[in-house]
């Protein structure tokens, strides 16, 4: 015990050698928690997915510096990734649900028109649009673009005709 108190420390007094030998456990730790999360937290990128990158980070290294228990930061780690897959399932197996958690994609040009009332609704300027156009559509030319949406992720996507 003493032993494994020496390597990892205690309390908020470590060394560079204690904080470095919890990282690695961290490290590890994080790798499991983001395989266990699945593939949706970081490919979907919507504020759900967002949430449980900013709080694994932020609760995860409070184990490194030694700001909070060890334990009960993994055990809130692990709390965190179920309640991302619980609602995650949720999202996949429920419209409604889907739409109240994130919302629905935004009709931005249609017709060779932008749709000003849209454009407030999803706070982005044209200019927002046409980088989102040239980004996805690779073309400045909206005489070849069908529709443009802000999807629920916040991307800017275009429809060519």
């Amino acid at each position: 015990m003493e032993l494994i108190k020496e390597i990892f420390g205690e309390g908020k007094d470590l060394n560079a050698l204690q904080m470095s030998c919890r990282g690695i456990i961290v490290f590890i730790i994080a790798f499991l928690l983001i395989r266990i999360s699945g593939r949706r937290s970081f490919g979907v990128r919507t504020a759900l997915d967002n949430i449980i990158s900013i709080s694994l980070g932020a609760i995860l290294s409070r184990a490194v510096v030694g700001a909070s228990d060890f334990v009960p930061v993994v055990v809130a780690c692990f709390v965190i990734v179920f309640l991302h897959r619980l609602f995650g399932w949720f999202i996949a197996n429920s419209k409604r649900v889907s739409r109240v958690m994130e919302g629905d994609k935004i009709l931005l040009y249609s017709n060779g028109k932008f749709i000003p009332a849209n454009l407030k609704k999803a706070l982005v300027c044209e200019e927002d649009i046409m980088q989102g156009v040239r980004k996805s559509a690779l073309t400045e030319n909206l005489d070849k673009i069908d529709k443009v949406y802000i999807e629920r992720n916040g991307e800017i996507s275009a429809i060519k005709k």
